[in-house]
């Protein structure tokens, strides 16, 4: 695949509810009394549940639902393939994440939302996703479902201009959004959350 030259601009988004109310502090666990401490942000009292308005599903050809991952612990991540820098970098922190989990890795899930669905076909969604990781799964939409998608998470990503050859980047939030096994909003991270964090946090919500 032709990969674009210019390295994108990353738009890192912060949704203002969740820095006033002081998100990202340990949240009492109950019956003990003990301290839960997330090394992502808490986002759970404001940030939307785990929706995928029927994407199709790179590794079935059919479109998917939010119960269809119940019992699993989700990681949502809006990107394209072509991206040269960001998304792999993203998708590599999160398999070594996984891989850190041992066994029970098997119980997270990758879905890796395309802003790109105009090159991203299922076949090169599967091929990406797979690279990475086992537990990853490629989601493609039309424009409107994942315009859709990207509004209810607050993730931005716009289009520049193609070069000569037809390439273009396309400017994307570098968020990462963590689902509870019954779907629930959890935690948010970002590029920059290094793969020990991440697997910390997987570890409990998968133990919870």
């Amino acid at each position: 695949m032709n990969i674009p030259n210019q390295r994108p601009r990353i738009v890192r988004a912060f949704v203002p509810l969740v820095l006033a109310l002081g998100v990202g502090l340990a949240v009492a666990l109950g019956g003990c009394g003990r301290k839960q401490h997330w090394d992502m942000s808490d986002v759970h009292m404001v940030l939307a549940d785990l929706h995928l308005f029927h994407m199709i599903s790179a590794d079935t050809g059919k479109p998917v639902r939010a119960a269809d991952f119940r019992g699993k612990v989700v990681v949502l991540y809006f990107g394209y393939t072509h991206c040269p820098d960001v998304c792999p970098l993203t998708m590599s922190h999160l398999a070594t994440a996984i891989d850190d989990l041992g066994p029970q890795g098997k119980d997270v899930r990758i879905l890796f939302v395309s802003v790109d669905p105009a090159r991203d076909t299922l076949p090169i969604l599967k091929a990406y996703t797979h690279a990475f990781s086992a537990q990853a799964i490629g989601l493609r939409g039309t424009m409107a479902q994942v315009v859709d998608a990207t509004k209810l998470y607050h993730v931005a990503f716009s289009y520049g201009k193609k070069d000569k050859y037809g390439n273009y980047v396309v400017n994307h939030s570098a968020s990462i959004y963590v689902f509870d096994r019954q779907g629930r909003s959890m935690l948010i991270g970002s590029d920059l959350t290094r793969p020990a964090a991440i697997a910390h946090d997987l570890r409990q919500l998968l133990q919870g």
